[in-house]
């Protein structure tokens, strides 16, 4: 079972993604957050395998929390999920230690590969 946490400061967003991602038979939302700071909190208490983290968010944004949580050695694997699909957006992502990067309007099936992939990687 894939054990995923989402970070995302709009409600919709986290309802709608926690509706969709638990249709999957393979996947478990264990948390949810609103910002970053919050994200971290919940990432160090439970140990996701996942944590699906929008870029932009008040209190601390994706970026800073993607840094915090790969300087603390956690295990966790970072997806951003942004509607800034450019260039800069993944470069900062992935200097920032993410493992994956899709953007909001990607099809679902992005998404999904995108995590089954980061989960079969740290087996």
């Amino acid at each position: 079972m894939i054990t995923i946490v989402l970070a995302d400061d709009q409600p919709a967003v986290r309802a709608g993604l926690r509706m969709r991602l638990s249709l999957e038979a393979d996947m478990k939302i264990i948390g949810a957050a609103r910002d970053g700071n919050e994200a971290l909190d919940i990432v160090r208490r439970l140990k996701p395998d996942i944590v699906i983290m929008d870029l932009e968010m008040p209190v601390m944004d994706g970026l800073t929390a993607t840094r915090a949580l790969k300087s603390s050695a956690s295990r966790t694997q970072v997806i951003i999920l942004t509607i800034h699909d450019d260039e800069t957006s993944r470069q900062q992502a992935h200097e920032a230690g993410a493992a994956g990067f899709v953007s909001k309007h990607a099809d679902e099936s992005v998404l999904l590969s995108a995590i089954r992939a980061l989960a079969n990687r740290s087996k």
